[in-house]
């Protein structure tokens, strides 16, 4: 009696540590085998849409800086060059005439109907310079998504996909259109400054495709750098 107690007592003691490695194995496989599964998922198109949209607006508006008050010219803005006759000629702002020993201060004036156009448009940024002059940030076109398509998976844990975007223009930024009668009212060489440095585009020409590359970190997607 006593030798088969002992006897069961050393089979149980042998039957423990097995059962524990065979739960140790199966729970391994199984955490393995879920995040193989997890890596194997393709991104879904709200994840993209979302990514991508949160992209977009972190690249921020096409932004036109312009100054009212006795406006200096310097290397970085000249009240002479075709934004400000730009705004002129749509009832924003009056030029004067030149002054100063060098002819390079010029008076910039924000009329009635720009003061109310302005405050129309959301995000416009105005702030007071130590000279004296007032400076307009003020959002022309920012970037807008329109589809997402083609999404596949190009390994474990990596994808790409498909997306379309296009330019969403505030009221200002319909005149700063490249295509439009405003722009297309100037010179040459005045329409190749207003693209060129001050933010004029062809804003209603066909949405622009692009290819996002996308990598799973932990459980969520983010797009890759």
């Amino acid at each position: 009696m006593f030798e088969q107690e002992i006897e069961m007592e050393r089979r149980q003691s042998s039957v423990v540590p097995l059962l524990l490695i065979v739960g140790l194995i199966f729970g391994t496989v199984g955490v393995a085998g879920y995040y193989l599964m997890q890596n194997r998922k393709v991104v879904t198109s709200q994840e993209v849409s979302t990514l991508a949209a949160r992209a977009l607006e972190a690249q921020g508006p096409v932004v036109l800086n312009f100054h009212t008050g006795m406006v200096k010219a310097s290397a970085t803005e000249k009240p002479g060059d075709p934004q400000y006759r730009l705004l002129e000629k749509i009832g924003l702002v009056t030029l004067g005439k030149p002054t100063g020993p060098a002819k390079n201060i010029t008076p910039v004036t924000l009329t009635a109907k720009g003061k109310e156009f302005l405050g129309q448009i959301a995000g416009v940024q105005q702030t007071t310079e130590s000279d004296g002059t007032v400076g307009y940030a003020t959002p022309l076109a920012s970037r807008q998504l329109v589809s997402v398509s083609n999404i596949r998976l190009l390994s474990i844990g990596h994808a790409v996909a498909d997306i379309t975007w296009k330019w969403q223009t505030t009221a200002l930024g319909e005149f700063f259109e490249a295509s439009g009668p405003t722009v297309k009212g100037f010179s040459t060489w005045d329409r190749s400054l207003l693209i060129d440095k001050y933010g004029a585009n062809f804003y209603h020409s066909d949405p622009t495709r692009a290819t996002l590359a996308f990598v799973r970190n932990g459980h969520d997607w983010q797009i890759a750098e």
